[in-house]
């Protein structure tokens, strides 16, 4: 995992790690707006305009409309004009340039596409097994092996995608936590007694440790 380095709360470029950290207020802002863009995407199924359909594409694409500027036209293209909706993260053009759509890849290059891993191993900070700490849009791992399967805490419940679209099913999941503590499935149990649970890990970004 990268090192924490020296974290600011005002919004400004972290010098030690080389990572943009948002103020407390754009932090807010962007789980709320994640928050909503996800549950849009559960209720009315997945928008064309999200093409990598998988759990990390979730995730990706989720980020990315949280830290864009949502504009009368993004608003109606998204079902979202008129209703309330969260405060504007307001980003400088350097907090934009270097967030959205600049995920750290493993061979230090950057861009708008990283596997489950690489997300997870070099745009996050690890924060426990324990899910009483998560927050919303920290993203839980668990490694079965062969892949790594990413969820997104929403407050109340896991969202993720499954990784595979039919007709029938467009591969998006939303489970309460009780619900998948008790799944008979032990492998996909949020607990630290789970050998294939990681851990819940929450953006650099967002990351004051």
């Amino acid at each position: 995992m990268p090192s924490d380095g020296s974290l600011s709360n005002n919004g400004k470029t972290d010098v030690a790690s080389n990572k943009t950290r948002l103020s407390s207020a754009q932090a807010q802002a962007f789980r709320n707006w994640v928050q909503l863009i996800v549950q849009q995407q559960l209720n009315r199924g997945p928008t064309p305009r999200w093409q990598q359909r998988d759990c990390a594409g979730l995730v990706r694409f989720a980020s990315a409309e949280a830290l864009r500027t949502h504009d009368n036209t993004w608003l109606k293209a998204n079902g979202f004009f008129g209703k309330k909706l969260p405060p504007e993260l307001n980003l400088s053009t350097e907090q934009l340039a270097e967030l959205r759509h600049a995920w750290l890849r493993a061979d230090g290059t950057q861009g708008a596409f990283v596997s489950a891993l690489e997300l997870v191993q070099n745009n996050t900070q690890p924060v426990g097994r324990d899910m009483t700490q998560a927050q919303v849009a920290d993203v839980l791992l668990f490694d079965q092996g062969q892949a790594q399967h990413l969820m997104i805490w929403m407050g109340q419940y896991m969202a993720y995608h499954t990784g595979t679209v039919t007709p029938q099913d467009n591969g998006l999941r939303a489970y309460p936590l009780p619900k998948l503590m008790a799944w008979q499935d032990t492998r996909w149990q949020p607990h630290a007694g789970n050998p294939n649970f990681v851990g819940i890990f929450r953006l650099n970004f967002l990351s004051n440790i």
